[in-house]
């Protein structure tokens, strides 16, 4: 009888490719003493003219500030976003990833002015809030996602008003809707009866 050898599978290519690039990047931050952060890494205040504000709205979810926020953040993907890739599709992963990027950013530049922003922790509560749908049935709202959006979301708003500290909960709280937004519009059945809007394999 043959025995089939182990290997080690690339089963989730979106996310461990942000993985690998979050981990680059804040090997950069500290090789070039926070330059490749406060340029490529970040978002902030910059000129709407200026082509590396734009790129920056999608790339600051890469930069982090130390090995701690890091490991956070990559720990959370690590165990949300295989399950994620798995139901939806990597390419509907790719989409909630930058969709909660871009928005996280405008609405940082635009009420936050004074702040730079770098970290994937949006894209995690957007993560978490989505995974709460993985049970989801039509006409029904699952209560694992509202027990979830209570005490993650209500917790970001109570630490918003309540903690002075240099965690965005203005990204925790974008990202949790985000996500659950998608997770909604991911699992709801079209008019046709056919179906969820996505399939679970492109």
């Amino acid at each position: 009888m043959n025995k089939k050898k182990l290997r080690i599978s690339f089963n989730a290519p979106v996310v461990l490719c942000i993985v690998g690039i979050c981990f680059t990047a804040t090997l950069l931050n500290y090789i070039t003493n926070g330059a490749s952060n406060k340029h490529v890494f970040s978002t902030w205040h910059s000129p709407l003219w200026n082509p590396l504000t734009w790129l920056r709205a999608f790339t600051h979810i890469f930069g982090h500030a130390d090995w701690a926020h890091l490991a956070g953040n990559m720990g959370y993907l690590l165990l949300l976003g295989p399950m994620l890739e798995e139901k939806y599709s990597s390419g509907t992963v790719a989409f909630a990833v930058a969709i909660t990027a871009l928005i996280t950013s405008l609405v940082n530049y635009i009420f936050f002015p004074s702040i730079m922003l770098c970290g994937a922790s949006g894209v995690v509560f957007a993560f978490i809030l989505l995974s709460s749908f993985t049970s989801f049935k039509e006409g029904e709202i699952p209560l694992s996602f509202i027990l979830v959006a209570v005490f993650f979301i209500g917790q970001q708003v109570i630490e918003g008003l309540t903690v002075k500290d240099n965690i965005s909960n203005m990204a925790h709280i974008v990202g949790g809707v985000i996500g659950g937004i998608l997770g909604y519009l991911l699992n709801v059945k079209t008019k046709f009866g056919k179906g969820s809007y996505y399939s679970k394999k492109n």
